[in-house]
């Protein structure tokens, strides 16, 4: 809770609300964020559910059955604008979430939608995407052509190119301290 609430400004930044779920009451969810004030400052500013009955944390398979019938495993989702998960990072009870890393994969899937490419591995904001492949036989030659000249790819399958300017824009803001 106070880690993602230190970083969300950052996910302000890049067009991304917060929204915690918890097993625990509603009273437990007030005497958590009260007693993180009391101890730290830090005002808990995104909504949590309450499922006390556990059913959404069922549907989306976050209780750890092998562990506990209600104990929850530690599960971040991503989802669009649109309602569809597009990414599931599960943590086990004692490893912490990595922010940054939340961070890297939202802005990897803006720039993969925006700029209707790729995001290769250990992509970072303002790195180069992976070009679509080509889709007829004069796309591949002028790929390869492209690659011989701008040396942007090992072969007509994976080439590289500077992201469009206009899927920088959410990028231009720096999202770590």
């Amino acid at each position: 809770m106070i880690a993602f609430t230190r970083a969300q400004k950052y996910f302000n930044q890049i067009n991304t609300e917060l929204l915690g779920l918890s097993v625990d009451s509603n009273s437990s969810h007030l005497a958590w964020m009260y007693d993180i004030y009391c101890r730290t400052g830090i005002k808990v500013s995104f909504p949590i559910i309450a499922d006390r009955n556990g059913q959404i944390a069922r549907k989306y398979g976050m209780i750890a059955s092998d562990i506990s019938n209600t104990e929850t495993v530690r599960n971040v989702f991503i989802i669009d604008d649109k309602g569809i998960i597009r990414t599931i990072l599960i943590y086990p009870m004692n490893v912490g979430r990595f922010i940054p890393e939340i961070l890297r994969v939202v802005q990897a899937l803006q720039m993969a939608d925006c700029a209707k490419a790729s995001t290769g591995a250990n992509w970072l904001p303002n790195q180069p995407v992976i070009v679509p492949m080509p889709q007829n036989y004069s796309q591949l030659e002028e790929r390869v052509e492209s690659i011989n000249k701008n040396r942007n790819g090992i072969s007509w399958y994976l080439s590289f190119e500077e992201p469009p300017k206009k899927c920088l824009k959410s990028e231009e803001k720096e999202c770590s301290d």
